[in-house]
């Protein structure tokens, strides 16, 4: 296939002249609404974490209290 060297490049420019325009279109959020944001997602990691850590220490002393170690 014989491509010049416009053609070569008109997809991926077009594609970059689309992805402009759509992020044009997006409503971001405000520096306040962000960090409100981070830190309820900070929190849930927290917590997350901290259940399945307690969940992985009650099944441990059950399978070593089960099979004794």
């Amino acid at each position: 296939m014989d491509r010049s060297a416009d053609g070569r490049w008109a997809r991926p420019v077009r594609f970059l002249r689309e992805v402009r325009s759509e992020l044009a279109r997006v409503v971001w959020p405000t520096w306040r609404e962000l960090r409100v944001f981070t830190v309820v997602v900070v929190a849930t990691v927290v917590v997350l974490t901290a259940v399945v850590f307690a969940l992985d220490v009650v099944f441990a002393r059950i399978v070593l209290g089960l099979f004794g170690a």
